[in-house]
């Protein structure tokens, strides 16, 4: 789908792309191998197809970090396909919303591992910062109005600047409202009964329930919570990043 984008381009908003699209000028190559494209002058389409070469030089170059601040929050999914199989899946679980407040958990997913990280137990946010590093886009749940400023206000090294690419604005945008869980049932993601049962519960408060009794029995209900929270973002990207593609497209 990036390739098929124009929207990223200054001056190009979304009508203005499918009318592109509609006129046969459907991908960066059929735009900069046009002679002549109705509404846009010379002089400016000399600009966006030096623009488009940029792109499509960061594209070969594996370059994400190019695309970090080129698209909305509610479109940076069209990058999603081109980058899918170095993107990490993040989620995060918090003391509370204060100024005081802190990072409790931290889970991530590659596509096959999980990786669950928690307070006074094994979250090292050196070692969080390096494995960050090792993608090309970090895929969320509310993660650019939350978890993302969250982490980065508290520490400002920690996130790497590669494209953010926010589920929530998906599910709005095909009509799944709701929080994470909500969506789940609406998609048919069954989750494990305690985590079924705990839908309407907090997740810190596990943690606090392991703290206080050093019961390893919570410490695994939290874990499992958390990663089915980054398991299930994955199959909801595949999902609806595919019905999102489809219907822009038709």
């Amino acid at each position: 789908m990036i390739k098929n984008s124009f929207i990223f381009l200054d001056g190009i908003a979304n009508e203005t792309e499918k009318k592109l699209w509609k006129s046969g000028i459907l991908t960066w190559n059929d735009f900069i191998n046009a002679k002549s494209i109705k509404g846009i002058s010379s002089d400016r389409k000399k600009y966006l197809d030096f623009k488009l070469q940029e792109a499509r030089k960061a594209l070969a170059n594996e370059n994400s970090g190019y695309f970090a601040d080129k698209f909305l929050p509610v479109d940076s999914w069209r990058l999603y396909d081109y980058f899918k199989d170095e993107a990490i899946f993040l989620d995060i679980e918090v003391s509370g919303v204060t100024e005081k407040d802190d990072v409790t958990v931290v889970g991530l997913f590659d596509g096959k591992d999980s990786k669950i990280m928690i307070k006074n137990i094994n979250l090292d946010f050196t070692y969080l910062a390096r494995e960050l590093r090792k993608y090309k886009i970090i895929v969320t749940f509310n993660g650019s109005v939350f978890d993302i400023p969250f982490l980065k206000k508290r520490y400002p090294n920690l996130i790497p600047e590669i494209p953010i690419i926010d589920l929530r604005f998906v599910c709005n945008r095909l009509k799944f409202n709701g929080g994470l869980k909500e969506i789940e049932v609406k998609l048919g993601i069954i989750r494990q009964d305690f985590t079924t049962k705990f839908n309407s519960g907090n997740p810190h408060q596990l943690f606090k329930m392991f703290h206080g009794s050093k019961d390893e029995y919570y410490l695994q209900l939290l874990q499992e919570y958390n990663e089915e929270d980054i398991v299930n973002l994955k199959f909801i990207a595949d999902m609806l990043i595919s019905k999102m593609r489809n219907s822009l497209v038709t």
